[in-house]
């Protein structure tokens, strides 16, 4: 499988990863720190707990680690959950909303993650 395979594979934007890291060897390295990150479990246990200013912040880092990675779509629901938790913005969404949206970026995460594990496979 190719680094664009995967790409198409887990419907992540290569052009963009390429554009913001320039070269496959550098993605390639983020790509292998992705799923150890700990990237979503933070922005699950804040998920769990309903603190508002670890939601802010575990979803904004993912929001931005998925972004540079070409996880487009991942980033947009991040940063859904972002800008809910944004001090000062007014919330929206009940607390069940969030949680299914965490639950569904649980979902784009470990499909992510299984498809860079069968690509550094070979």
């Amino acid at each position: 499988m190719t680094l664009q395979e995967l790409y198409a594979s887990i419907d992540g934007n290569y052009d963009h990863a390429v554009q913001i890291m320039r070269m496959e060897k550098l993605i390639n390295r983020y790509l292998s720190k992705f799923p150890s990150s700990g990237v979503y479990e933070s922005l699950a246990a804040a998920g769990e707990s309903m603190d508002p200013t670890a939601l802010f912040e575990s979803a904004h880092a993912m929001k931005g680690v998925c972004a540079n990675m070409g996880f487009d779509k991942m980033a947009a629901a991040a940063g859904e959950i972002t800008e809910e938790f944004r001090p000062g913005n007014p919330r929206s969404l009940s607390d069940d909303e969030v949680k299914a949206r965490i639950a569904d970026i649980g979902v784009m995460y470990r499909h992510t993650v299984d498809g860079i594990r069968q690509y550094e496979q070979g």
